[in-house]
């Protein structure tokens, strides 16, 4: 990543939480038809490695993945990970996203999840994709649109959240409405054959508001988040206080639900 970026939610434990739940069913659906026993696939930010491994799996026997992350600490825990899951045909490795250290036309798919949207040049950033993508090859990418997510009820603690990661997340140098961008963003890096979905994570249920309104109470206050909402003014210690309150409060609603819709592509090398 170029000096300017920083990832906005960092490595803290309730950060993590939530990207060890991750799959190719709840994460990369879109994508699961293209997989087959065979196949190579770069899996760019492969985070803690679960939707790595899961690849791993889809792609056996015959095929291989790697993950690259810019966290050597993140790509040590993801290969544990992947021994402790029995995985032999996955690797992970320190990776920049700018500059892949792989020859022209490698992959058959290179699959980033949440990745573009903290990149301050994601048109770059897939352009190199497109590079190590063999011809006929895929490159796949899912963003979350922060400015599409439906909140109820809107508590005022949770209406401040948005503004303040919103402030957040653009100091980064990243772009948290990624997801209605994809798409120019392919066809500005090149791309001329596209197919664009969308999809929503949902949290309703009582045990998905108490997961994902105890982790956001959590970051809101322990993860990188807070003390570069602190740095640029976005928000006090109290205020960030009011909106980790408010988080428990909305997941102790029975009526509440939390929606975030993601755009997806599947663009052709």
């Amino acid at each position: 990543m170029a000096p300017r970026e920083q990832y906005t939610h960092g490595h803290h434990e309730s950060v993590l939480r939530s990207h060890t739940w991750r799959t190719v069913e709840n994460s990369a659906a879109y994508l699961a038809p293209r997989l087959a026993p065979g196949l190579t696939l770069l899996d760019v930010g492969s985070g803690p490695g679960t939707i790595t491994v899961d690849f791993a799996r889809r792609l056996a026997p015959g095929g291989s993945v790697t993950g690259i992350d810019a966290s050597p600490e993140i790509v040590a825990q993801a290969t544990e990970f992947a021994e402790a899951e029995g995985a032999t045909n996955v690797t992970f490795a320190k990776g920049d996203a700018y500059a892949l250290d792989f020859d022209d036309d490698t992959f058959d798919i290179v699959h980033a999840h949440q990745v573009l949207q903290h990149l301050a040049d994601p048109v770059a950033a897939l352009r190199e994709f497109r590079r190590v993508t063999k011809p006929g090859g895929i490159v796949a990418a899912r963003d979350v649109d922060y400015g599409g997510a439906v909140v109820e009820p809107p508590l005022p603690g949770l209406v401040r959240w948005g503004e303040v990661y919103d402030a957040v997340h653009r100091s980064n140098g990243g772009e948290p409405w990624a997801g209605r961008a994809l798409k120019g963003w392919a066809l500005d890096a090149g791309f001329t054959e596209l197919e664009v979905t969308a999809s929503v994570w949902c949290f309703a249920s009582d045990e998905e508001r108490a997961w994902w309104g105890g982790l956001w109470a959590d970051r809101s206050l322990h993860s990188a988040f807070a003390p570069r909402a602190l740095e640029i003014g976005a928000a006090g210690q109290v205020g960030l206080e009011e909106i980790s309150a408010a988080w428990r409060e909305w997941a102790e609603t029975p009526s509440a639900m939390f929606l975030f819709p993601h755009m997806e592509i599947i663009a052709t090398a």
